[in-house]
């Protein structure tokens, strides 16, 4: 029993480095696209892509796939099996929902970073957000199914924005006395920083139900390019490509010193009817 919560939390662990490297390299980019001038490249399948050119850069998309996959399994032991202990109020609930839906995300993340190690090109079947829009739009009460969604995507936006705020990750990170000076600082502003965009994805969905628009709806590249263009556009979408590459800081920094109460066998049993 102990033996397999050690292989979870390791893999959880694997998650947060990946999932970290993939937000400091999707930073990256799009930092040197505000110094270039350039369109930007501001997709995860766009950071992804990138390390196609690096030295032995199918095996790292391999690893960082496997990684991914930790993260989906994390997520979903977090939002299903409440791993982190959230009380059943109103933040807990749209924390768990935020976070599984984080675990849907990720897997499209999964399957195109093992296409692109797979195949070498193309991806392995990244997400069509405006595909899965329209198909829920085309639903009974479809475009209300897709406004409650985006609020789902503010609600977790704002939480965010407060844990980096009030520093409420704290109960969960334990980061060392020496490091904390610069640690935290990253942790807070990449938390922040996220959050806002999971702010303006979250507006953009529920716009996109308001008007019965699917291509309307936004994904990252949609919110990123609505920054861009506001007054001072270049100097939101600087921070905000900062904010990425400290959220991926901050991944790692989870990687490392977060605890984990990793679910075991009996938990699994108890979500499953009878499972005993």
């Amino acid at each position: 029993m102990q033996k397999s919560e050690g292989h979870f939390e390791r893999l959880a662990r694997a998650g947060y480095w990946a999932k970290g490297i993939v937000n400091i390299l999707l930073g990256g980019l799009s930092l040197s696209s505000v110094i270039s001038g350039g369109q930007g490249e501001d997709t995860p399948e766009d950071a992804l892509s990138s390390l196609l050119g690096a030295p032995m850069g199918r095996i790292i998309l391999g690893l960082i796939a496997l990684g991914l996959a930790g993260y989906v399994l994390w997520r979903l032991a977090q939002s299903v099996l409440n791993a982190d202990d959230h009380d059943n109020d109103t933040m807990g609930i749209v924390t768990r929902l935020g976070q599984f839906f984080s675990a849907v995300a990720n897997s499209f993340l999964v399957m195109t970073a093992a296409g692109l190690a797979i195949q070498g090109g193309g991806s392995g079947g990244g997400s069509d957000q405006t595909s899965i829009i329209a198909m829920v739009m085309a639903q009974p009460f479809g475009p209300w199914l897709v406004g409650i969604v985006g609020l789902i995507f503010v609600g977790a936006g704002l939480g965010q924005i407060y844990r980096g705020a009030v520093k409420d990750y704290e109960g969960r990170i334990v980061i060392p006395a020496d490091k904390k000076a610069v640690l935290d600082p990253v942790s807070q502003f990449g938390l922040i920083a996220r959050g806002a965009l999971f702010v303006v994805i979250g507006g953009l969905i529920v716009y996109a139900g308001i008007t019965v628009s699917p291509e309307d709806t936004g994904g990252l590249r949609d919110a990123l390019d609505w920054l861009r263009s506001q007054p001072y556009g270049a100097v939101f979408y600087g921070m905000a490509a900062a904010g990425l590459a400290a959220y991926g800081g901050y991944s790692i920094v989870q990687a490392l010193y977060r605890r984990m109460d990793a679910p075991d066998a009996e938990d699994v049993k108890q979500m499953i009817p009878n499972g005993r």
